[in-house]
């Protein structure tokens, strides 16, 4: 006699705020074990709607929660309803009082998806903040890096190492742009006291996150705020403006500036187009020369100084930004993947492509140790 496989229930999208919360439940008795909880609106039984019917009713005792549930197969159920944190967690601790395991959604993609770069992208997809980086990840979940990757392997093992080292450095040259499919870029705006930082990030961000006043040390924390330029999720730091200080309380706020630009994936030097370039602006200017150089409050004046290697801006009439938007799209992705290119998106396929390009010769066991290593590196990612 067969063994009952347990009922286990896990939620797919990922947990804060959001329209619609998806929750599957899996297992020889999932139908009637939502069936407990879920009532029709039209009256009949789950198990008699035909599979993938979309079914509306409520969930739980009356008036009860608006869902809409799908029966997938005879032993999967998912069931979508209100977003956010609580409607979920309410629905999730109903199937728990009933006995069903509450488990991570990895667990669920691990009984539907046998090859770990598809899961892995489908992990990562519940993640992606944009539109264009979930395109991406769509791409890898349909195989496009797993093909790539399988390639690579074909030509090493004919004996063609040099198509297959190219092929390793165009992924390599992609990684940076995988690394940030679910994690933003933090683009850090910097420059010395009252250039206009704070009304800059603010206009770019299209509301007002950080203050702005005209006394010199006002910024004294990081104030950072998620958005996103061409489709590409980008996080603003606005900083404490750079200069030497006396003010203990300031000091440390300059220190924590500091320590953003350190770990900055881009720069943004703000420099104030009304006043003359000072030696603190030079020595900023030679300390981040990486930095975007940006001259703000350019709607103060009525002639324009020469620019040398920077955009005018203002936050006041919007000139300039989009250009400045451009600008650093332009820095973080110089060349953005095409529809169906192949992308390694976490850190241990990166590290295996890495090794694929750097192993020598060794065509009897090059494919079988290649598949298992990136197999083994990307475990490290389901742990």
């Amino acid at each position: 006699m067969n063994a009952t496989k347990p009922i286990r229930a896990a939620m797919l999208t990922p947990p804060g705020r959001g329209a619609v919360a998806t929750i599957v439940v899996w297992g020889d008795d999932a139908v009637a074990s939502v069936e407990r909880w879920f009532h029709p609106a039209s009256g009949k039984s789950l198990g008699q709607e035909p599979v993938r019917r979309i079914v509306f009713g409520r969930w739980g005792s009356p008036p009860g929660e608006q869902v809409v549930v799908v029966r997938t197969d005879d032993t999967t159920v998912e069931i979508h309803g209100h977003g956010g944190v609580a409607a979920p967690m309410a629905i999730l601790s109903d199937l728990r009082a009933i006995g069903i395991e509450i488990v991570s959604g990895h667990e669920f993609q691990a009984t539907r998806i046998s090859d770990p770069i598809q899961r892995a992208a489908a992990e990562q997809l519940a993640q992606a903040p944009t539109l264009r980086t979930a395109r991406i990840l769509l791409d890898q979940y349909h195989g496009a890096l797993r093909r790539e990757l399988d390639e690579i392997e074909r030509l090493r093992a004919s004996g063609d190492l040099q198509a297959a080292r190219e092929r390793c450095e165009r992924l390599l040259a992609r990684a940076e742009i995988g690394a940030h499919l679910t994690k933003p870029w933090r683009v850090v705006i910097a420059g010395p006291p009252n250039v206009g930082k704070s009304s800059l990030i603010n206009a770019l961000l299209g509301y007002e996150r950080a203050i702005v006043f005209n006394q010199p040390g006002t910024t004294r924390d990081v104030v950072a705020a998620l958005t996103s330029f061409d489709g590409w999720p980008i996080e603003l730091a606005d900083t404490a403006g750079l200069r030497t200080s006396d003010d203990p309380l300031e000091s440390a706020g300059i220190a924590l500036a500091e320590q953003e630009l350190s770990q900055a994936d881009l720069i943004v030097l703000v420099l104030d187009i009304t006043q003359n370039r000072t030696e603190a602006d030079a020595r900023l200017c030679e300390q981040y020369p990486d930095a975007l150089r940006v001259f703000s409050k350019c709607d103060q004046v009525t002639q324009q100084p020469a620019l040398e290697q920077g955009l005018a801006t203002s936050a006041v009439t919007g000139s300039g930004l989009p250009e400045l938007m451009h600008a650093i799209v332009a820095r973080l992705v110089p060349h953005p993947p095409q529809p169906g290119d192949a992308v390694p998106f976490t850190t241990p396929i990166v590290d295996q492509v890495r090794a694929m390009h750097s192993q020598k010769s060794d065509r009897g066991r090059f494919n079988t140790e290649c598949t298992e290593n990136t197999e083994k590196a990307l475990r490290k990612t389901e742990s």
